[in-house]
C-alpha cells in the first residue's frame, strides 16, 4: 500500500465520467497504445489522451464505454500528440489493463468521489 492521502489531498483529484468517442492507433507511441477521444459533457468537453489498453481491448471493444478519468492533471506531450486526462484502470499484469466503467445511464461530466 502506498502513502496514506489525507481526505483534503483526494478531495483536489478530479474524476469525471466520460464517453469514449473515438479509439486510433498511436503509431508513433513507444509501447503499444491508443490515442482515445472522450465526450466529458458540455462543462469539460472533448478531449484526447494516450492509453496503453491494447493487450486487453480491440477498438471497436472501447468504443461507446462510459469510463472514469482524471481530468485536472496538467497536459502532457506524449510523442506528436497532447494527452488531457488520465483514463482510469486496473492494472492487470496477465490480461492488461482494465478500463474502469460506469453504467451508460450516469451522466456525461459527473464527479467521482
Amino acid at each position: 500500500m502506498k502513502t496514506p492521502l489525507d481526505w483534503g489531498t483526494f478531495l483536489q483529484v478530479d474524476m469525471r465520467v466520460g464517453k469514449i468517442l473515438l479509439v486510433e492507433e498511436f503509431k508513433e507511441a513507444r509501447n503499444p497504445s491508443y490515442v482515445v477521444t472522450v465526450d466529458f459533457g458540455s462543462d469539460l468537453g472533448i478531449k484526447k489522451t494516450s492509453a496503453q489498453v491494447t493487450q486487453r481491448y480491440e477498438i471497436a471493444a472501447l468504443l461507446g464505454k462510459t469510463i472514469v478519468a482524471v481530468v485536472n492533471f496538467p497536459p502532457k506531450q506524449i510523442g506528436p500528440m497532447m494527452s488531457e486526462f488520465l483514463l482510469l484502470g486496473a492494472m492487470d499484469e496477465t490480461h492488461g489493463t482494465a478500463v474502469l466503467e460506469v453504467p451508460s445511464d450516469v451522466p456525461l461530466g459527473t464527479r467521482i468521489g
